[in-house]
């Protein structure tokens, strides 16, 4: 079984809200934060793909709370593919605090050219990169 990539990091206090708890949508910052630290794994740097005439767009996005985070607390949030097909992957994120998970996310990303931001079929090395963190 291959493992996800996992991006740590600790809860800042400005991303809390009134009730001390890390505001809703900065779970969909934690999950692009990861994406790029995981291309940066996967491609040495997101700007390397990018350069390479390949890029991701977001085509959907979800996330489900199970428990709040709060401030200053250490998170490790965990990318893994659940579908890579022919112009676009499906990501599950996972974040969680101490083994407990908190928050699932799940994001569709179509491959784009640089160029003319249509949409493109994978390339080959960039899906040689990637099969490496399809859950299995």
């Amino acid at each position: 079984m291959t493992e996800p990539f996992v991006h740590t990091f600790r809860v800042r206090y400005h991303e809390c809200d009134a009730q001390g708890i890390v505001f809703n949508a900065n779970w969909f910052t934690y999950f692009d934060v990861t994406l790029t630290e995981w291309f940066r794994e996967a491609f040495g740097s997101y700007d390397a793909l990018v350069q390479a005439g390949t890029d991701v767009v977001l085509a959907e996005t979800t996330a489900t709370f199970k428990a709040p985070a709060r401030f200053d607390e250490e998170l490790g949030i965990a990318a893994e593919i659940e579908r890579l097909g022919t112009t676009s992957m499906v990501v599950r994120f996972t974040a969680r605090r101490d083994g407990a998970e908190l928050v699932r996310g799940r994001t569709v990303y179509v491959f784009v050219d640089t160029e003319t931001l249509g949409k493109r079929e994978i390339p080959g090395d960039v899906r040689e990169r990637l099969e490496r963190y399809v859950a299995r």
